[in-house]
């Protein structure tokens, strides 16, 4: 699993950001079929994940009202 840290996320661009927020989201939508089927070795990767989305959004609206 990974995760980014706040001082990566703000680093990135905007179009960057919205990247990363479409691929983590399919991440974290993948992780829950996955943790359905079968429970996953790792369920906090979820919650990981979800904090990461998390950030990228809160990254996004920092650099659009600063824009």
């Amino acid at each position: 699993w990974w995760q980014m840290k706040q001082t990566e996320i703000e680093k990135l661009s905007l179009e960057d950001i919205v990247d990363k927020l479409e691929e983590f989201k399919k991440k974290l939508n993948g992780l829950r079929m996955t943790h359905s089927i079968s429970p996953l070795e790792n369920p906090i990767q979820i919650r990981d994940t979800r904090r990461t989305i998390s950030r990228l959004l809160t990254a996004k609206n920092v650099k659009k009202q600063t824009s």
